[in-house]
């Protein structure tokens, strides 16, 4: 039988009432993935809401990927994916995501990511070793374009948090990483000695995981991801030297 809800009464904003409700009662288990809820009609009843309002919620939660709109069948709680969580938070960070943040960004992972190489050292897999020595790999032949490289660079680190046995960490992680194709495209295209160091500082991570060195895995960590922000900062040290030189000419 569908979740009956109460009348939100008539706050400002309507549609983030009922947005709430629906939300709590996913989140309580009264409504579960698959389930469906009552019409459109009988839902504006139960909230004391016009059609408009609650259309407006349900747009809410359906771009929130809570629920699905099937036209002629109704409206369906949503299966939750990792892509459901980590999309908005990626497209978040991407619009707000201005030159002063990278900084931020690379500080954000020096927190999380000497951790979780740490654990990595220590739960790893044979198939996390054998897929973390592939990406190595892949990176150390690599000869085409910046943005593939830094593609690889993720999918590293990215494996590095899987092989870590901690189910939260790609989750966890991987709308940061996202951000970092288009940082290090730059910092590659700009800072002469970024891609050795890469492949240098990888493989030095690699190793310490591989022989389940969790204090060496940390401390590489570390060193790597503050070498990656003295290099983001030569990055943009160049680019506002270059902005200033065209706007003096």
């Amino acid at each position: 039988m569908a979740r009956k809800f109460a009348s939100v009464g008539k706050p400002q904003l309507l549609s983030h009432s009922v947005v709430e409700a629906i939300e709590n009662s996913i989140r309580e288990k009264h409504l579960v993935p698959g389930m469906r809820l009552s019409s459109e009609l009988d839902l504006c009843a139960q909230f004391g809401v016009s059609r408009t309002v609650l259309r407006e919620a349900l747009r809410m939660l359906s771009g929130s990927g809570l629920i699905r709109i099937e036209k002629g069948r109704g409206i369906f709680v949503s299966e939750l994916s990792a892509e459901t969580v980590i999309t908005p938070l990626e497209m978040y960070l991407q619009q707000h995501c201005g030159d002063l943040k990278f900084i931020d960004i690379i500080r954000a992972r020096q927190l999380i990511e000497p951790p979780i190489a740490a654990e990595a050292a220590l739960h790893h897999t044979p198939d996390d070793a054998a897929q973390l020595q592939e990406d190595f790999d892949a990176m150390k032949t690599w000869t085409g374009k910046s943005e593939e490289l830094a593609n690889l660079d993720l999918a590293f680190h990215q494996h590095i948090a899987i092989a870590s046995g901690n189910s939260i960490m790609p989750l966890l992680i991987a709308p940061i990483h996202a951000l970092m194709p288009q940082i290090k495209s730059s910092v590659h295209e700009i800072v002469e000695d970024a891609k050795s160091s890469a492949i240098e500082w990888h493989g030095r991570i690699l190793e310490s995981i591989l022989m389940r060195d969790a204090q060496a895995a940390r401390i590489n960590m570390e060193h790597h991801l503050m070498e990656s922000e003295n290099h983001i900062s030569q990055m943009l040290s160049a680019q506002q030297a270059s902005d200033s030189l065209e706007a003096s000419q």
